[in-house]
């Protein structure tokens, strides 16, 4: 204490950094049944000279007649007694109160009314009327005498001119979601590498004047007069710093969205040990819910192994769904399932569903981490786009969209049903208008797949009783989803029909970046997705 009060006196003095040397030790090495003479033999004879910093106090105090030899002794044995005792207690079962645990960080957050929370989730979605409000806030600049890039006010007015449509595109989708649940007291934050234009320079949080250095507006702050405060931030280029922290933020923060976005989805592996050690098993290993979300760019568009996937194979083979066990379908099967996972993973295909996730995380009775694969392409693909009526008031997130064009109104002559999700959705139903086979092959959206929806998928199949079945994926066949589906799909069909695979070969690297050999390899798995005799060689 001496020495780190005249540190801080030097630096409060002078103003400069100072550096204090602390030497200390262990006196049983690594851990209590290390034996450190194995390696550090003169070292640890003089340690082993050394009174226990107990015992020097306790000498000290005695010999200075502060206490006596027996309020010593009396003060050990009493502290000795307290936990003898919690070892005895904690052998009894009956005082494990787990969800104690849960909500003693959170105060009051698991209750209602003294009561737990219901195990249900509200419609996520919004009323026209405010839906409009928040398009409009996005599609304007609300501070006065404020001049914006010439590219953004196009920007802008395609903004204005989709709210007018009633349509919004991925950036949309996303500015409905945070701006809804700003109004409703809602704090959201987000961070990461160049989020306020966003990498893609889609997202254009963040203004800025032309004329005047550094003013800067946040129109989503403009949303409502008593909203809470948005809060969006370029990071550092360390991504396990940064998710560290945000993860940290979430944790103290239940009633608040934080978010983290890779700058592209590949770059969370430099963060790992962070996903690994406290995100994936938060719940299980250290009895902490957290309902931090983290967004990774993820497609394979022939941008090279670098840029192309967050790897979903790793986050899909940390779920702790079974695969192998069918589970019970109740009417709250579907929340049962979230409260039960360790962490979400969705694909969404459309703004309109990305919406909805991100509001269910706020508005479910919990926090589980939420791991979304965001697309690249799909931000301005002109398909990728969603209807007001799919966000209004009654409408959900959908864990998984069903085939709803016409081999839906012809299940009986569906030869073949393709099971996909994100990006490739697109690309599969293009290939299938231009092979005029729009009425014999099915193809269906998991959105979530983890935990997976077993009983949506089960009910798909069954439509399509003469139907093959296909798992398409772009990404190689050593990753992405197929070896995650696959066996979940087996146990929900109730037939001896295998699931056909239709991607990439199994490769080391993500993807290539030569734009050839990237739409020949598209060419390839699409070609094998629609070919109904493409798998007969391998029966």
């Amino acid at each position: 204490m001496y020495v780190c009060n005249v540190a801080a006196e030097w630096r409060a003095t002078f103003h400069k950094d100072v550096v204090v040397d602390l030497v200390g030790y262990r006196r049983n090495g690594h851990n209590e049944m290390d034996e450190p003479m194995f390696t550090q033999p003169l070292m640890y004879k003089q340690i082993k000279k050394q009174k226990g910093v107990l015992q020097k106090y306790a000498e000290k105090l005695i010999a200075e007649a502060a206490v006596t030899r027996q309020e010593y002794e009396e003060e050990i044995a009493k502290y000795d007694k307290i936990c003898e005792e919690a070892h005895a207690r904690s052998k009894d079962e009956k005082i494990l109160h787990i969800k104690h645990w849960l909500d003693s960080p959170w105060p009051g957050f698991f209750t209602l009314d003294g009561q737990p929370k219901s195990m249900s989730c509200p419609s996520t979605g919004l009323s026209e009327e405010e839906l409009g409000q928040i398009g409009q806030v996005a599609s304007s600049v609300p501070v006065e005498d404020f001049t914006i890039h010439g590219g953004l006010s196009r920007i802008l007015k395609g903004r204005a001119e989709m709210v007018r449509n009633r349509t919004v595109d991925w950036a949309l989708g996303e500015y409905m979601a945070f701006g809804s649940l700003l109004k409703e007291g809602i704090h959201v934050r987000l961070s990461g590498q160049d989020v306020e234009r966003g990498t893609f320079s889609h997202r254009h949080h963040v203004l800025h004047d032309q004329n005047v250095d550094k003013r800067i507006c946040i129109p989503m702050n403009h949303v409502s007069p008593n909203q809470a405060p948005y809060t969006v931030c370029n990071s550092s280029l360390s991504e396990y710093g940064v998710l560290g922290f945000e993860l940290g933020f979430a944790m103290a923060s239940p009633n608040a969205l934080v978010l983290w976005e890779a700058q592209f989805g590949d770059f969370h592996n430099t963060a790992q040990c962070i996903i690994d050690q406290f995100i994936c098993p938060g719940q299980a290993k250290w009895v902490r819910q957290n309902g931090i979300v983290l967004l990774l760019p993820h497609g394979m568009e022939g941008m090279g192994p670098e840029h192309s996937s967050a790897r979903p194979e790793r986050f899909l083979q940390m779920c702790n769904d079974d695969p192998d066990v069918f589970p019970n379908i109740t009417e709250d099967f579907a929340v049962r399932q979230l409260y039960d996972c360790n962490w979400i993973v969705v694909n969404c295909s459309n703004p309109a569903n990305y919406f909805h996730v991100l509001r269910r995380q706020i508005l479910q009775p919990f926090r589980k981490p939420l791991i979304v694969f965001t697309p690249k392409s799909l931000l301005r693909h002109p398909e990728a786009k969603s209807n007001f009526d799919d966000m209004l008031t009654g409408t959900h997130f959908q864990r998984m969209i069903p085939e709803q064009g016409p081999a839906a109104q012809n299940a009986a002559g569906v030869k073949r049903i393709v099971f996909c999700t994100g990006k490739v959705y697109y690309e599969l139903i293009r290939e299938r208008k231009a092979k005029g086979m729009e009425d014999t092959v099915a193809v269906a959206r998991i959105e979530q797949l983890s935990p997976f929806p077993f009983d949506l998928v089960k009910a798909e199949t069954e439509k399509y009783p003469e139907a093959d079945l296909v798992w398409c994926q772009e990404e190689h066949k050593n990753q992405g989803y197929y070896d995650y589906v696959k066996p979940r799909m087996r146990t929900t069909i109730n037939r001896a029909k295998p699931v056909w695979y239709a991607g990439r070969e199994p490769a080391a690297a993500p993807a290539t970046g030569n734009k050839q050999a990237h739409l020949l390899e598209l060419k390839r798995f699409l070609d094998t997705a629609f070919n109904l005799d493409a798998f007969k060689d391998h029966i």
